[in-house]
């Protein structure tokens, strides 16, 4: 076997992705491979003209966003009510932008980006927020199987100034006041669903029941919050946490919790905090990405069919 040319670029066989930043560029070039990209999602060559009706092909207009039907003239704008709506900055960039959330495993600040592609970091921050709303849940199925479920705070922790002289009763209120409950609910092996709660009550038993089957076999702690899971979900199991036990044959919520590591790190890594309004659009990024994590099919791709046309047409 030959050896590789040290001039190549190319991805080699024994690599394990599928889209690398060779492939990007091949693929995308430029800013009208990527405008050619969007129409040919939303504007496909013998698609019927949103004007005249008939089958036609759309043709780029000259210096402008936008492409006309080759029979009426109608024009019609590829970027028009999706999240690249409105925006100054370059397709090519909006497209990686895209790829580095997709081809990380933490996740990727606003300031980086701003380093990366080299644009303010209000612009930035705006790119990230509008790429996770397509990172919502994209799939709505309940949970089903074996299902561990557990909550966390998200908060930090109080000065060691503070704590010093806090009883047991200010630290909880402490963390009542300034903490925010995050549920976590995932299938061993398999999709996760995680929800910002507005507090750490019995309630949340209320948001198993909406994203857990009845059928599942699900595993929590012995938090008194649960108790009443047990009313829709008969095959609830419990793992005595208060008594310093965390596995006891097959019950046991070491996934979930590894999940909230991956998390709580990434954030403290990456992004150092994250508001309350956000958290929870922070909470889908990660959230996608797990249950992606075995996909073939590049995550950069599975991003870019996310995108959609929202509210009137172009």
């Amino acid at each position: 076997m030959a050896a590789k040319s040290r001039d190549s670029v190319e991805r080699q066989p024994s690599s394990g992705s599928q889209m690398t930043y060779t492939d990007f560029l091949r693929l995308f070039p430029d800013n009208a491979a990527c405008m050619d990209y969007l129409r040919d999602r939303f504007y496909p060559a013998g698609a019927p003209c949103p004007s005249c009706q008939k089958a036609t092909k759309f043709h780029r207009i000259k210096s402008r966003s936008a492409y006309s039907c080759q029979y009426c003239g109608h024009q019609v704008y590829p970027t028009a009510n999706t999240i690249f709506h409105k925006s100054t900055t370059s397709l090519q960039l909006w497209f990686w932008a895209v790829y580095l959330m997709s081809s990380t495993r933490c996740g990727i600040s606003a300031k980086q980006l701003e380093r990366e592609i080299g644009v303010s970091y209000k612009t930035a921050h705006r790119m990230f927020k509008q790429i996770r709303t397509l990172l919502a849940d994209d799939d709505k199925e309940p949970l089903s199987g074996e299902v561990e479920v557990d909550e966390t705070a998200m908060g930090g922790k109080p000065r060691a100034y503070d704590t010093t002289s806090m009883t047991r009763s200010e630290a909880i209120k402490w963390a009542k006041e300034r903490k925010t409950t995050v549920l976590g609910m995932v299938e061993r092996q398999g999709r996760i669903h995680a929800r910002v709660q507005p507090e750490r009550s019995p309630k949340v038993v209320d948001t198993v029941r909406e994203y857990v089957l009845p059928s599942a076999l699900v595993f929590t702690d012995d938090w008194a919050g649960y108790r009443k899971l047990g009313d829709t979900h008969p095959l609830h199991q419990r793992i005595r946490h208060s008594e310093r036990v965390y596995v006891e044959g097959n019950v046991h919520t070491n996934t979930i919790e590894g999940f909230f590591g991956l998390f709580k790190n990434g954030i403290r890594g990456v992004y150092h905090a994250v508001s309350t309004t956000y958290l929870q659009n922070y909470l889908n990024e990660y959230a996608w990405r797990y249950n992606h994590r075995h996909d073939i099919y590049p995550m950069f791709w599975t991003i870019l069919d996310q995108v959609k046309k929202v509210g009137a047409a172009a």
